[in-house]
């Protein structure tokens, strides 16, 4: 019996009412019963009958399923699942292997190739669409929850939160959202070649310095340090928000990242002291505990130009110290934004 002609490979496929399945064999009889089966049941039918095609096929069409013959010529169905899980694109994508052999070395190899099931020759095809079946749930879940988290994400991006997600062990980059790799660049930099997948030092630091922290809180209400990066009277907070990979290794986290910026805050210490604006970010700056040169650094200023501001800010304020300047700033700061943070 001659086998089918494939349907067409392409990512165009409708997915709306029918789920796509690509079955890899070099024997037309077996191609023939599985399509018919698969077709009449309502599925997508691709169909390959060697390696190369195989993969040509799932890097088109994404099939949502694969079933795959063990034993081909040329390159037989191991190597083609180890290729396939080796490219994210396809890596996702459950392999129920076909097999006439059923040594166990032959079927731990399949599994360890990347097959989830397999299924034993001569195919029967109502064991094969029951082996499907509880497959395809697994992957209409995964797929549904990666839609849910994107359109989280971008929900989050909407309203100026950008989140990331970070690999704990050694800091690379599983996700971001396009807001989150703005601001990364915005405050970090463009990163150097080899560490584009990769979060910022000074976060994967203070992810690996917060991970214990969690584990000896008395209450699990208690929400662990923020990191804060600033530039200018603006900062980025990053904050833990959860745990989305398996604990292996400190696991993967969700880190939510906001841009914050203070021009308010230096706008109203201008109104509330009667402060030129150079004179108000010479306070501010002290109230977040800056020396003279640091601010000097800030301001392209010298250190003596930011001592004659200061001096002035003490005249207005009635002080005498950079103490009493800043707890009577912090004071007033806290009347007008209770989010202020020092």
């Amino acid at each position: 019996m001659p086998a089918p002609a494939p349907a067409p490979a392409t990512d165009a496929l409708d997915r709306a009412n029918n789920d796509v399945v690509l079955i890899v064999d070099d024997v037309p009889d077996n191609l023939a019963v599985l399509h018919d089966a698969l077709d009449e049941s309502g599925y997508t039918v691709l169909v390959a009958t060697n390696g190369e095609t195989a993969l040509q096929r799932a890097a088109q069409a994404l099939p949502d399923i694969v079933l795959l013959d063990a034993m081909m010529p040329g390159m037989d169905g191991f190597e083609v699942a180890r290729r396939l899980k080796a490219q994210p694109s396809t890596a996702a994508i459950p392999i129920i292997f076909m097999t006439g052999l059923t040594e166990t070395e032959h079927l731990v190899a399949a599994l360890e190739a990347g097959g989830v099931d397999y299924v034993t020759k001569p195919i029967k095809p109502k064991e094969v669409l029951a082996r499907m079946n509880v497959h395809l749930q697994g992957a209409r879940r995964a797929r549904q929850e990666v839609r849910q988290a994107g359109q989280a994400r971008n929900a989050l991006d909407a309203f100026g939160y950008a989140s990331i997600t970070v690999r704990a062990s050694d800091g690379k980059l599983m996700w971001q959202t396009p807001l989150a790799r703005d601001l990364l660049r915005r405050y970090f930099g463009p990163p150097a070649p080899h560490l584009q997948n990769f979060a910022p030092p000074q976060v994967t630091e203070w992810l690996q310095h917060t991970l214990p922290l969690l584990a000896t809180q008395a209450s699990p209400q208690t929400e662990p340090p923020r990191l804060a990066v600033e530039q200018g009277a603006q900062r980025l907070s990053f904050r833990l928000h959860q745990q989305t990979g398996d604990s292996e290794g400190g696991g993967d986290w969700l880190i939510v990242m906001r841009e914050v910026s203070d021009a308010a805050v230096v706008e109203a210490m201008s109104l509330s002291f009667k402060l030129t604006a150079r004179e108000a970010e010479v306070l501010y700056w002290v109230v977040k505990g800056k020396t003279n040169r640091d601010i000097g650094d800030i301001l392209g200023s010298s250190p003596a130009t930011v001592k004659k501001h200061l001096e002035r800010v003490y005249v207005k304020l009635g002080v005498e110290t950079r103490t009493a300047a800043a707890g009577m700033a912090i004071g007033r700061i806290r009347q007008l934004h209770p989010q202020f943070e020092v």
